[in-house]
């Protein structure tokens, strides 16, 4: 298959020639992103370039630009009519840059030929400092991951130190949080109404600072501790992270104020979730797919690895203690059309290398497409951040029936010869009997039909401990959940005759894991025949339940203390447990466990007692 044949102009201008070509002399927004300029519906910066000009608007973008010169990246496209745009792209600067360790990272997946070194650390905050030197007098919208999940109070873990709000550090006039296409399109809607964006109190889903608090025009308000209160009292911060989680899983939620040296800090609630309509607009626009032609031949990873795969749905109620998405996209669960999702499947089948193979069929969770609450009115009174811990919710429509319906009508499609499911699957959904027995059908039809059609060779999974304290934490199911997931898998595997891997994901150093935890953890999966592979420390990435634990040293729901791992020795004692089969890693790891009481374990692990 080829690609349609596209022109320079078929994706938004990124340089002044480009400008020319559509005989533009100024742009009405200019976008700076800390990612490559991809023209596809997983790349932000392309989803708000392309809702911005489907608002009627001339937008521009300038991506990756360098902050190291003269600014001249800065200065190339002049002032923008109504305001310049910035995001950091599709990861946190901070988290692309360096590990949990605080090494830095030798790749950037989301910059050609993978270069490390072209985003500043902190993008959000330099790009915004820059402009508002240039062009004091033009607003600054920031939004992306980056911000939304420091639009209040945070813990830093590279500063190891509480920061402000980031629309302190960057001097921005408005910060659109979560995903922006609901507010934008309200924005543009109030300034072509003459209103400055300094002005602008009432959008849903925003957040600024202000000298005096407006009026507020939603039913509900909360004040957090202020800023300073929080770099004086641990046991605060964590009290107002309670507050903000829950307010961000309401269904109509409070506007919430903090006060910040001497302005107040207003964050309006988020808008209801995206209606089928309004999501499908999204991924429907005008994208090329491919990434912009000034990178010419050059290896994008981010590209390569989702230019054949199709998001169906945001948003998870998983709520997972050490996760952002919920954070970021809301726990409801927003789908596409099954005609929407088609299409697009339709137009992969015409790109470039497509050689009828979708890498996948997914989401932040695999398996959440169209579902939702049976009684909406009970999600109204709803504050809880997952739907599925402590146990799976009485109100929750748990049926993967137009789930399977959507993969059986894309291998139907001509130019299809398999799809694959390559996000995570939550198998706790999938084996928690339900009282309605269509929807225990479906789960069992599901599994059943992953296995035998929708692995590419290794499904990957995430329980991601062994230890159901540790787990109760980290807001996951029981490890028994994995264990019977995986005798299903087997099961299935020997049934059709197939050699499919099984491969769990794991995380070490989390908040109330110890060293005995990790120890059970290498026993356990040692006597499973595993020898793990995906496994990580845990980064305390803010606006986390986890990274607020690390912070505080409190559970911010119960206000306990929880034991965290926090120097390079323990969590180095942690991480060691993963590979208790390196044979330079063994006199550490048999040392480590007669110090923690555990010599039985050594008898587990290497068959005898050391």
């Amino acid at each position: 298959m080829n690609n349609p044949s596209y022109q320079l102009t078929d994706w938004l201008p990124t340089t002044k020639k480009e400008l020319d070509l559509r005989g533009w002399d100024t742009p009405d927004v200019i976008l700076f992103s800390g990612d490559a300029y991809i023209d596809h519906p997983s790349f932000g910066t392309a989803v708000i370039g392309r809702l911005l000009e489907n608002q009627g608007l001339r937008v521009a973008i300038v991506p990756q630009p360098n902050w190291r010169d003269d600014l001249r990246d800065f200065r190339k496209l002049g002032t923008p009519r109504l305001f310049f745009a910035v995001t950091a792209g599709v990861m946190d600067s901070m988290i692309n840059h360096y590990t949990a360790n605080k090494r830095l990272r030798s790749q950037d997946a989301y910059t050609p030929d993978g270069r490390a070194d072209m985003r500043p650390d902190r993008a959000v905050t330099v790009y915004s400092r820059i402009l508002k030197e240039l062009y004091p007098d033009v607003p600054v919208v920031i939004g992306g991951v980056e911000a939304s999940l420091r639009r209040v109070t945070h813990y830093d873990y590279w500063d190891d130190a509480l920061h402000k709000s980031i629309l302190a550090d960057t001097k921005a006039d408005l910060l659109v949080y979560g995903m922006g296409e609901l507010p934008l399109k309200q924005l543009i809607h109030e300034i072509s109404n003459g209103k400055p964006i300094r002005e602008i109190n009432d959008i849903p889903q925003t957040a600024f600072l202000r000298n005096e608090v407006p009026e507020n025009p939603f039913n509900e308000e909360i004040s957090l501790f202020s800023h300073e209160e929080c770099t004086k009292d641990k046991l605060k911060q964590a009290k107002n992270f309670r507050v903000v989680e829950e307010q961000s899983n309401r269904l109509s939620a409070a506007r919430i104020l903090q006060k910040v040296d001497s302005r107040t800090l207003v964050v309006n609630p988020p808008y209801p979730p995206m209606k089928e309509e309004e999501i499908d607009a999204s991924f429907d626009l005008p994208y090329t797919r491919l990434p912009h032609p000034k990178y010419k031949d050059k290896h994008i990873p981010a590209y390569e690895m989702i230019k054949f795969s199709v998001n169906l749905h945001r948003g998870c109620f998983g709520g997972c203690a050490f996760c952002t998405i919920s954070a970021h996209q809301g726990k409801f669960i927003v789908s596409r059309s099954k005609q929407s999702i088609l299409e697009e499947v339709k137009k992969i089948t015409q790109m470039s290398g497509f050689k009828g193979y979708i890498s996948d069929l997914g989401g932040p969770s695999a398996n959440m497409y169209r579902m939702q609450g049976k009684d909406l009115s009970i999600c109204e009174k709803c504050r809880k951040p997952s739907c599925i811990f402590p146990k799976i919710c009485f109100n929750l429509n748990t049926n993967h029936t137009d789930l399977l319906d959507i993969y059986k009508s894309v291998d139907a499609l001509p130019g299809i010869k398999k799809s694959f499911i390559g996000s995570g699957i939550r198998y706790d959904m999938l084996l928690q009997e339900s009282d309605d027995q269509g929807t225990n059908e479906s789960h069992r039809t599901y599994i059943s039909e992953l296995v035998r059609n929708h692995v590419s060779g290794r499904l990957k999974v995430a329980p991601e401990h062994t230890s159901d304290a540790t787990l109760t934490i980290m807001r996951k199911p029981s490890f028994r959940f994995f264990d019977q997931f995986k005798q299903t898998f087997d099961t299935l595997n020997k049934k059709y005759s197939l050699n499919q891997q099984l491969i769990p994901y794991f995380i070490s150093s989390h908040p109330g894991c110890t060293d005995e935890d990790m120890a059970e953890l290498a026993a356990t999966t040692r006597k499973l025949n595993f020898k793990l592979e995906q496994v990580q420390d845990f980064t305390p990435s803010p606006m986390t339940l986890a990274t607020e634990i690390y912070y505080t040293g409190y559970h911010p729901y119960t206000l306990k203390p929880v034991y965290t791992a926090r120097s390079k020795e323990e969590k180095n004692d942690q991480r060691q447990f993963f590979f208790w089969y390196d044979p330079s890693q063994k006199p550490s790891v048999i040392k480590k466990l007669k110090r923690i009481g555990r010599p039985d374990l050594i008898q587990k692990l290497y068959g005898h007692k050391g």
